[in-house]
């Protein structure tokens, strides 16, 4: 285990895109994972428009709409051989249209878009915090369903 006296520090923050009863994932194809598609807050950015040019740069969809925040929760890891603590910030979005951006070669070799069934995601997800963000989404999403139901009767 790396020391850790000698701790590295970031910022991430991505989200789900939900349409239809489906949450968007990310497969990785180097490594064996199924993400949230996420990564590192860009100087100058808030946490909600680096999730939203996260989503977009992975996944390629770009009529991105927040939804609600997802909060934040913390990390700790080796990442590289060096202790690594990150704190994460989640979002729930949804799609204003089919409209895409091509993504990098490098994206497009790196990241698989997948739309799974929302209520499977956090068993789907590999890593544990973005199995309480997707709960979380799963949460909201049964909150806001009830409260359109009970309005639409």
């Amino acid at each position: 285990m790396p020391k850790k006296t000698s701790t590295d520090f970031y910022e991430s923050a991505g989200g789900f895109v939900v349409r239809d009863g489906l949450l968007l994932l990310v497969r990785k194809t180097d490594t064996p994972e199924m993400r949230m598609p996420k990564g590192h807050v860009e100087t100058g950015e808030s946490y909600e428009e680096a999730a939203r040019r996260e989503v977009t740069e992975e996944t390629g969809y770009a009529a991105l709409r927040t939804l609600t925040s997802l909060g934040k929760q913390s990390a700790e890891f080796d990442r590289y051989g060096r202790w690594t603590r990150r704190n994460e910030y989640g979002y729930l979005m949804a799609l204003d249209g089919d409209d895409t951006l091509p993504r990098t070669a490098s994206d497009a070799q790196r990241f698989e878009p997948v739309w799974v069934p929302a209520q499977d995601a956090p068993t789907l997800l590999t890593f544990a915090t973005e199995k309480e963000f997707a709960r979380r989404a799963l949460a909201w999403l049964e909150r806001y369903d009830q409260g359109r139901r009970t309005e639409d009767q």
